[in-house]
């Protein structure tokens, strides 16, 4: 089966709630019929016999009726089989119909093909050509016994009023009704439920590249401790010798300032590894949106690049880690963005049911095919050395997974807009944490 094509057993599950409504209304609608023939047409037509085929019909909907309330109740008969014996004791409802009112000149014998259309679009092949042969053996059987009805039997072209010939065109009309209202809305149906499988099937292939990150960064991690833990011992030796053999202050502090970005260097890999990761994954905490932007605004230790604007102090439930991570990433690429001193504006604020966090720098901008690429993995514009792509991507699949998005506005020589969106009405789901180092 091709990437996205439902499964045999999908399309039927899919249009049964239609079909239990097609075939009541095909019910009720024979009844409406043989009475209106019986009392304002003055047809003779047997009215008690003819109640027998839509009450089968109606009572063997019962069962479809219960498999659309209860689809998830293990079954011994596939749905695509009750759909099919359904069809087929349709037809033979409308043959026995048929037969005491008139047979072969009864004009409603055009409906015939309206299952066998519902059949070829939701049934196997197998089963569509069983229900065109039934059919058609079922309307031969008519030229051999039916009880006739005069006013069906022959054209009257003189008169004002034929009942056969209009007869005919409304039975076409209502068989080709049924075919266009039932067989689009359960095509519909199935091409939404072939969208939601290929969307599935995007966001499979999401996580697997995040799975695959995540391997790689915790295997980064662990192949990165030992030449760290070296760079330290020999600055710790370097800052000794310049403080006490040949003191130097300089190089002493140079020496310390290796030793600080190698710590900061270990807070990173330790984030990145799965003992890092792990407890922001399974931890939200209740936590305001000013509290998010100072852990930006520690972070990032340049406050006279950054404007803060916090328009409510609204709790929010998430996990406070790997949030303040994401809006970090976001921080650093508007500040890479903007001129030396350029700014930077951070803003919280509610919008509607969701919360907005908002990095807006005033740079240089993105083309629109930049933007339309903006968050794919490996996708960059930094220059070779200073950026892998990651960055953004880590940030919007977050941001999915907690039930919220990322999204961008950009206008060239004049600035880009990040828009970090969370949900407020409920509590955020603690899902995979992201960091966006």
């Amino acid at each position: 089966m091709n990437p996205g094509q439902p499964a045999p057993e999908a399309a039927p599950q899919i249009a049964l709630p239609w079909i239990v409504r097609l075939r009541y209304g095909m019910a009720l609608g024979q009844i409406a019929t043989a009475v209106f023939a019986r009392y304002a047409l003055n047809v003779d037509v047997p009215l008690a016999p003819i109640a027998i085929a839509p009450a089968l019909v109606g009572a063997s909907n019962l069962l479809l009726a219960a498999r659309v309330a209860h689809p998830d109740v293990s079954r011994k008969i596939p749905t695509s089989t009750l759909v099919a014996w359904a069809f087929v004791l349709d037809t033979v409802c409308l043959t026995f119909l048929l037969m005491l009112s008139g047979g072969p000149t009864n004009p409603f014998s055009l409906l015939y093909l309206v299952h066998i259309t519902l059949s070829a679009i939701i049934l196997t092949k197998r089963w569509t050509w069983a229900l065109g042969v039934l059919s058609t053996l079922s309307f031969g059987l008519l030229f051999l016994d039916y009880r006739p009805i005069p006013a069906l039997e022959m054209h009257h072209p003189s008169d004002r009023f034929d009942l056969h010939l209009t007869g005919m065109w409304v039975g076409f009309g209502v068989a080709a009704f049924l075919v266009a209202l039932f067989s689009g809305k359960i095509s519909e149906l199935l091409r939404q439920h072939e969208n939601s499988l290929l969307r599935m099937q995007i966001e499979l292939a999401k996580r697997d590249r995040l799975a695959s990150l995540g391997t790689l960064a915790a295997g980064a991690a662990h192949e990165l401790n030992t030449p760290l833990a070296t760079i330290a011992v020999v600055a710790r030796e370097l800052e000794l010798y310049a403080t006490n053999t040949a003191p130097n202050e300089a190089i002493a502090e140079d020496s310390r300032l290796i030793r600080t970005e190698v710590d900061r260097c270990r807070e990173i890999l330790f984030r990145m590894s799965v003992r890092g990761a792990q407890p922001a994954a399974q931890e939200s905490e209740c936590v305001e949106a000013g509290q998010l932007l100072e852990d930006v605004c520690r972070e990032i230790q340049q406050p006279n690049r950054l404007r803060v604007e916090v328009a409510e102090a609204a709790p929010l439930t998430l996990p406070r880690r790997a949030v303040a991570q994401a809006l970090i990433a976001l921080t650093r690429n508007a500040l890479e963005a903007s001129a030396p001193d350029g700014v930077v504006d951070l803003i919280a604020h509610p919008n509607a049911e969701r919360f907005q966090f908002i990095v807006a720098d005033h740079g240089k901008g993105m083309s629109p095919s930049t933007l339309r690429r903006i968050g794919e993995p490996f996708f960059t514009t930094k220059e070779p050395g200073k950026g892998m792509g990651l960055g953004t991507f880590l940030v919007r699949t977050l941001a999915e997974q907690l039930g919220g998005r990322l999204t961008f506005e950009s206008t060239p020589k004049t600035g880009t807009l990040a828009t970090f969106e969370l949900p407020t009405m409920r509590a955020l789901p603690a899902r995979e944490a992201v960091h966006a180092e």
